[in-house]
């Protein structure tokens, strides 16, 4: 009797213990870091996102950690505000937390290398999210909209709004804002945009009074908006003092378009006889939709981080369940060509802008 009350006992601290496992746990670390819940078979996911400053970055965190815990999931969610050291430790935290899968973001696409290819040696399977890793065999995926065909869906709006598809012979006063040159992106960006203007360009069409066409004298280094605000700002001063025109802005994303409208605001655009220039961009920051309902800025391009999450859910789910995850293309980061899984770009203007509030990216309060 004695014998099977001490079995009895053993076996009620057993299942104490497996029950207490199965709680609830709180991650430490920089701020953004979520709880995360053990779920048994699932396991840790480790989002590491650049910053919370841009509104594209925090909706990607919150779907991505949405859509992983639901499917059980255990996350963290971590913002590095653009700081590569913070980003580095954070990397080397999620290896240390038991992270199986990092879902990288990062800040400078070339700086995080090596703690990538150490995270992977210690058999972390590396996920690029929308900024491919430079420079290393250490990425296992790309999950990213299709970037070729942002810079096309940009150079295709600056056609059709100066009616050069239509046969316009202008020539138009064009200016190019193309992103930071520590971001790949920023390459593919502008290969599709000069895909669709080049030929403009080439049979004078369209004008770069300034000269500035190529990537390595017209990009913004770091998406700073003040700078390409003070770019704008030597350009219109230089080129458009003779009563020149400027009659569209090829900028690579919002914050750089942001910029680049304060400087043709200060000096008249948009006033009497002086006709607002056509302005292109991307991400739909909510001050450029701001300013598309205000007439300035033309377009933006919606990524949809409903969809990004859902892309990068059914990868992970593949790879967890032994399968080959779907993959649409391939991006060289300069040593290997990463498979890489796309979703499309939204092509967002005054007409359609709505569906920044059915898809909760903004509410209509936001917007007033």
């Amino acid at each position: 009797m004695k014998k099977v009350l001490v079995l009895l006992l053993a076996i009620a601290m057993l299942c104490t213990v497996f029950a207490a496992c199965a709680q609830k746990v709180e991650t430490s670390g920089d701020e953004g870091t979520q709880a995360v819940e053990e779920v048994a078979g699932k396991p840790v996911v480790a989002f590491l996102m650049p910053t919370k400053e841009q509104p594209i970055w925090a909706a990607y965190g919150e779907r991505l950690v949405e859509a992983f815990e639901g499917a059980g999931y255990e996350t963290t969610l971590e913002y590095a505000e653009d700081m590569v050291e913070r980003q580095v430790a954070q990397i080397e935290n999620a290896v240390l937390n038991e992270a199986e899968y990092i879902v990288l973001a990062s800040v400078d696409s070339y700086a995080v290398s090596d703690a990538v290819e150490k995270a992977k040696a210690d058999g972390v399977t590396i996920i690029a999210c929308d900024r491919l890793i430079m420079n290393t065999e250490a990425v296992d995926y790309y999950v990213t909209f299709d970037l070729v065909r942002m810079g096309e869906i940009q150079g295709e709006f600056i056609e059709g709004a100066l009616g050069l598809d239509a046969g316009e012979a202008g020539p138009f006063n064009l200016e190019i804002f193309s992103g930071s040159p520590d971001d790949p992106n920023s390459f593919l960006f502008y290969e599709g945009a000069m895909d669709v203007l080049q030929p403009y360009l080439d049979e004078g069409k369209l004008v770069v009074q300034s000269g500035q066409v190529d990537i390595d004298v017209n990009g913004t280094l770091k998406w700073d908006g003040a700078a390409a605000q003070a770019r704008m700002d030597n350009i219109l001063s230089a080129y458009y003092s003779e009563g020149e025109t400027v009659d569209a802005v090829l900028a690579a994303a919002d914050c750089v378009a942001l910029g680049v409208i304060s400087s043709l605001n200060s000096m008249g655009y948009g006033q009497g006889d002086l006709a607002f220039p056509v302005v292109v961009g991307q991400d739909c920051e909510i001050t450029a939709i701001k300013s598309i309902l205000a007439g300035q800025q033309s377009m933006s391009v919606f990524l949809d981080a409903v969809v990004l999450a859902d892309k990068v859910l059914g990868l992970v789910d593949s790879l967890v369940a032994g399968e080959e995850p779907k993959i649409d293309d391939s991006y060289n980061n300069d040593v290997i060509d990463v498979p890489t899984a796309l979703y499309d770009p939204v092509l967002v203007t005054e007409e359609n802008y709505e569906i920044l509030i059915d898809r909760g990216f903004y509410t209509a309060e936001d917007l007033q």
